[in-house]
C-alpha cells in the first residue's frame, strides 16, 4: 500500500519525526481516505505515525479491501471511447501492484493488456518491443486512441 510504503520512506530516507508525518497524511489522502483521516482525527485525537499506519492497515488491507480492488480490476475493460489511456493503466497497474506486491512488472503489464481485449491488446503489443515500460505501452495505447478519434471524424 502507497500510504504506508510512504510512511516507512519518509521515516528511514528523511528521518521526520512520527508527528510530523501525521500532519502529512492530510496531504497524502485523497477522497475517501481523507474523509475517513478527518473522522478518525475528530474521534480518536493525535496520534504518532506509528498508530496511524497501524489504522491503515486494518482498514484498507483486509479481506474485503482485497475483494472490492479484485472485483473492480476483473470488471474495468479498456473503452477507447471512454477511457483516457494513461489514468486507466495507472489506476489498473496501482491496484494490481496493491494487491500483488511481488508480481514482477512485465505480468502486471501482461493481465493490464489483457483488459483492453483481443484486438486492440494485439495491436498495443505488436507496436511495443519487450522489454517493455509503462510508459511504452501508455504511449502506444495514446497513439491508438488519437488515431482512432482521427479516423472517426474523416
Amino acid at each position: 500500500m502507497k500510504f504506508v510504503k510512504t510512511i516507512d520512506m519518509l521515516k528511514e530516507d528523511f528521518n521526520i519525526p512520527g508527528g510530523y508525518i501525521s500532519s502529512i497524511l492530510l496531504f497524502l489522502f485523497t477522497k475517501s481516505a481523507r474523509e475517513w483521516y478527518y473522522k478518525m482525527r475528530q474521534d480518536q485525537g493525535k496520534h504518532l505515525c506509528t498508530w496511524w499506519k497501524e489504522e491503515i492497515i486494518s482498514k484498507w488491507e483486509n479481506d474485503y479491501w482485497r475483494f472490492k480492488m479484485r472485483n473492480s480490476f476483473k470488471e474495468a475493460i479498456f473503452n477507447i471511447e471512454r477511457d483516457r489511456p494513461m489514468s486507466w493503466f495507472l489506476k489498473k497497474k496501482d491496484r494490481l501492484t496493491a494487491l500483488h506486491p511481488d508480481m514482477p512488472e512485465r505480468m502486471i503489464h501482461k493481465r493490464i493488456l489483457r483488459k483492453c481485449g483481443g484486438d486492440l491488446d494485439h495491436v498495443i503489443r505488436s507496436r511495443c518491443i519487450e522489454p517493455c515500460s509503462k510508459e511504452d505501452y501508455i504511449n502506444a495505447m495514446e497513439e491508438i486512441t488519437t488515431n482512432f478519434f482521427l479516423k472517426k471524424l474523416v
